[in-house]
């Protein structure tokens, strides 16, 4: 998120990026997977609770039979096995088909569409969510106008917000990103206050709690927003994601992925880092999301040949066409391959991989990291090689796109001067 926090040069710009540090804030608390059912089945013992399934009365998340299934059907999500998932949440929203839970479960399988999608742009599968996650909204104020304090409304009204102040947000669309995300949160701390020992309740205030911590310190701009909010503990925060990825039933991947962000971005540690994106890629093997951040872990401490199984992993699901190896999870892995063969002087199969994350990201017609900065490695290894024409159409190129990881700067560097390796 780095370019959305530099110098700004007007009023208005400073108030945009306000905007857009707000709705990022605001919508992280319910980022992917966020606040409704998920994890993978897990055995009779795993999930054995002394307090009853939730112990919130007259909720549908009482109903054991529901908890089972929804996990079954949320174990096949995160292995990318779509229609096989849809098929079980389908038969959930039968049985209760006045219920919000119904279409927000299925409208994770069009988010777990999307998400492996986002770099390459395409909005294919967009309004599709957007009106499932309406219909969510729609049920869950039908409720709420028989009982304010419906717990399974206010539950997955505010997940259903949260998702769409997500997706916003991935879109640039920051003020009603910022919107949604406002109202997702005035749902956290309540959910939270319903059962302060169930551990996947807790996951929402542990987010707030840490990231409400760290954000105001990484980026100030956020500071005067916070006055509005409750204090934050970072402390706290931890403590809770942890117990939610330790004792919860149903968040505790969220929690997981929430935790591998953390030391991975923001407090970076290769221990524990390595530990959450193993679980991840453990339980659900077969998921190229979780595959591409185990190689970013083992790349951050620059361990690349084991960084090389996640990523190559990855390469040969999408040339098998395997669901949710999509084109841009492929095109970053090639990024990274490039540079790891660049490292070892395979200068033929680095132009090799690095054309490849052009052929990939090309048709979309999105700017992505991956791209930009791949055609000024492209560039680069044409100067090591004296191929300076083709190094300074490379660069050309490079400054024809949005810039990325300050790719402009050393695009116009390298034509002035050749690149030459160290």
């Amino acid at each position: 998120m780095p370019e959305l926090y530099g110098r700004t040069r007007s009023a208005a710009e400073k108030g945009k990026q306000v905007l857009k540090v707000f709705a990022l804030f605001a919508v992280m608390f319910f980022r992917p997977l966020g606040a409704a059912a998920q994890d993978e089945g897990v055995s009779a013992e795993e999930t054995v609770q002394p307090h009853g399934s939730y112990g919130i009365k007259g909720s549908v998340l009482e109903n054991e039979a529901l908890l089972s299934d929804a996990e079954s059907g949320l174990s096949r999500l995160y292995n990318m096995e779509y229609e096989s998932a849809d098929s079980i949440f389908l038969s959930i929203e039968g049985r209760y088909p006045d219920h919000p839970i119904g279409p927000f479960l299925r409208a994770l399988v069009l988010w777990w569409r999307i998400l492996p999608a986002l770099e390459s742009g395409t909005e294919a599968s967009d309004e599709a969510f957007y009106a499932a996650m309406a219909e969510v909204i729609k049920r869950s104020d039908r409720l709420l106008d028989e009982n304010d304090q419906d717990f399974d409304a206010m539950f997955f009204k505010g997940a259903a917000l949260g998702f769409r102040g997500r997706l916003l947000s991935n879109r640039r669309k920051w003020l009603r990103a910022a919107k949604d995300g406002k109202k997702a949160l005035e749902y956290v701390f309540d959910i939270a206050r319903a059962d302060t020992l169930n551990a996947d309740f807790q996951f929402g205030t542990g987010v707030y709690n840490y990231f409400a911590s760290v954000i105001p310190q990484k980026y100030p701009i956020v500071k005067p927003i916070l006055f509005f909010f409750p204090d934050a503990d970072r402390e706290a925060g931890i403590r809770s994601l942890k117990f939610t990825a330790a004792e919860g039933r149903l968040i505790r991947t969220e929690a997981t992925y929430f935790l591998l962000q953390i030391y991975l971005f923001y407090e970076p540690d290769f221990e524990e880092s390595v530990q959450y994106s193993s679980w991840l890629t453990r339980r659900y093997p077969d998921n190229a999301f979780f595959r591409l951040l185990q190689g970013r872990v083992y790349v951050r401490w620059n361990q690349w040949s084991r960084a090389m199984n996640a990523f190559e992993w990855v390469i040969d699901g999408h040339e098998e066409g395997r669901a949710g190896y999509t084109d841009a999870l492929a095109a970053a892995a090639l990024y990274f391959k490039g540079r790891y063969d660049v490292q070892g002087n395979r200068f033929e199969d680095a132009l090799v991989a690095f054309r490849g994350v052009e052929i990939l990201s090309a048709p979309q017609r999105v700017d992505s990291f991956y791209r930009v900065n791949a055609l000024l490695r492209l560039g680069m290894i044409h100067d090591i090689r004296g191929a300076r024409k083709n190094a300074l159409a490379a660069y050309r190129s490079v400054l024809k796109l949005e810039d990325r990881g300050e790719a402009h700067k050393k695009a116009r560097l390298f034509k002035k001067e050749p690149y030459q390796s160290q």
